[in-house]
């Protein structure tokens, strides 16, 4: 592999491990993963139980 090549892999890595962990700290925060509201997901009750 040349140089190059491990930059543009380093930064697709960086860049993931990045949106990872934003997921992380929102899930543990209580904010939801999508933009659209969950008040009409089905699955709402297993995302957001009774704290």
């Amino acid at each position: 592999m040349n140089v190059p090549t491990l930059i543009v892999l380093a930064i697709v890595v960086a860049v993931f491990v990045g949106i990872v962990a934003k997921m992380i700290v929102d899930k543990k925060k209580g904010k939801s993963s999508c933009s659209c509201g969950c008040s009409g997901c089905a699955m709402k009750d297993s995302c957001h139980s009774a704290k």
